[in-house]
């Protein structure tokens, strides 16, 4: 039996899962103050579902297999058709736009490299319903939030945006049919760090065209415009920039697209997203304009990684009740009591000598060490704050209806030792 989880795949050790735990809050208190709501489906879909979206070629990236109901299925590599089937059944018993954000656990058959992996969580935030382009500049707000909240800002990432629908006009003027134009845009997608020389290999006599455009020559479109203006306005202009080299290569993108890097280049995209009208009505849904990103956890706690951002403890709970032997029972009826008002509280179950249960207190991150000792007759307890060894005592009591109540209680025991 190996150690190791197959590859691609991760172990998330207590210490891992408390950075993941943080990253999902911020993903939550973004998505929760800017209107949106959580939603969820299932891991497993119907292959048919992927291979409608993105073509039989996409198979080769899936998890899929037969199930014993002889369909075939696929682990869901992505939200959006799963999203797009759940809003086609039920879009009329919701007011437009509908706001919706999830965090998956993505799965695909990939090479792993640095910053992706056979699975991963993923932010999505969808708007569906919306025409205006005040739609991406609330996308756009709202995954800065969500970065803001983890520490970061302008300084570290950036968002650039691009426009497929400038892209399309831009192509019908250099003579590209538009069969052709999908191929060459996801052609300008794989360019991320060609040189001149190879974009004219690829590119042949649009190449000049295109290295014009990639230079700043152009105009920003009139939705782009309008994206910053919106952007600006809800307070993260300096978060964005025009970059036409952002094309998003997958087909199904209609207008406006996004993608949020570091600063420094050294990474690969940590989000992005764009408007997607038409794709709902062609995994047979309604025709509903929509926009939405997805953003990972892989490349982003890379980032916070590389910014040195503090990681959290996974220490367990805050109060570590130690009783004397002969205290045992009065001291489960604090651990229960304590934990029935909210105070995440833990104890020795084995009841070890005084000392070695301090020790497992310290050892499992406790902040504070609930005594229960030889003055428990006399109405008190200890209180004892592990970092500091600050140490004072409390009272407790029954009330009327047997509860213990101690006093002060452990919301003011900080104020009681000068903490």
């Amino acid at each position: 039996m190996t150690g190791q989880p197959l590859p691609g795949f991760r172990d998330f050790f207590p210490p891992e899962h408390a950075a993941l735990r943080v990253i999902f809050q911020a993903w939550r208190e973004a998505s929760r103050c800017s209107g949106f709501t959580e939603y969820e489906g299932p891991e497993l879909e119907s292959l048919e579902l992927y291979t409608e979206k993105s073509g039989e070629e996409i198979v080769g990236q899936l998890y899929h297999f037969q199930d014993k109901g002889e369909r075939e299925v696929a682990l869901r590599p992505e939200m959006t058709p799963t999203l797009a089937r759940m809003v086609a059944s039920q879009h009329r018993n919701y007011r437009k736009p509908i706001k919706w954000f999830s965090i998956p656990r993505l799965f695909r058959y990939e090479r792993p490299q640095k910053g992706r992996h056979r699975e991963h969580y993923q932010w999505n935030c969808d708007m569906v319903g919306e025409k205006s382009v005040m739609a991406e500049a609330e996308l756009i707000g709202t995954l800065c939030l969500g970065l803001s909240l983890l520490g970061l800002s302008a300084k570290d990432v950036v968002v650039k945006v691009s426009d497929r629908s400038w892209w399309d006009s831009f192509l019908e003027k250099e003579g590209v049919g538009e069969a052709e134009r999908p191929g060459v845009l996801r052609a300008l997608d794989r360019m991320e760090g060609a040189t001149p020389e190879q974009r004219r290999e690829k590119l042949g006599g649009l190449a000049p065209a295109v290295e014009a455009v990639w230079q700043g020559k152009s105009e920003d479109s009139a939705a782009l415009q309008e994206v910053h203006r919106g952007v600006k306005g809800l307070g993260y202009g300096d978060w964005c920039e025009t970059d036409y080299r952002v094309v998003r290569g997958l087909a199904y993108y209609t207008g406006v697209v996004f993608e949020v890097h570091d600063r420094a280049g050294k990474l690969r995209a940590v989000a992005g997203g764009g408007r997607y009208d038409g794709l709902l009505k062609r995994l047979g849904g309604e025709d509903l304009p929509a926009v939405g990103f997805g953003m990972g956890d892989a490349v982003l706690a890379e980032l916070l990684r590389e910014k040195g951002m503090s990681t959290p403890s996974a220490g367990g709970a805050e109060i570590f009740v130690v009783a004397e032997s002969a205290q045992q029972e009065m001291a489960w009826d604090v651990v229960g009591q304590l934990r029935r008002s909210g105070f995440s509280t833990d104890y020795d179950p084995g009841a070890g000598k005084w000392g070695k249960q301090l020790e497992m207190a310290e050892a499992k991150g406790a902040r504070w060490a609930l005594l229960v000792g030889r003055e428990v007759g006399e109405g008190k307890l200890g209180v004892k704050e592990l970092a500091t060894r600050k140490q004072s005592e409390i009272r407790w009591r029954k009330d009327a209806a047997g509860k213990i109540c101690l006093e002060p209680t452990p919301g003011e025991w900080a104020k009681v030792l000068g903490s």
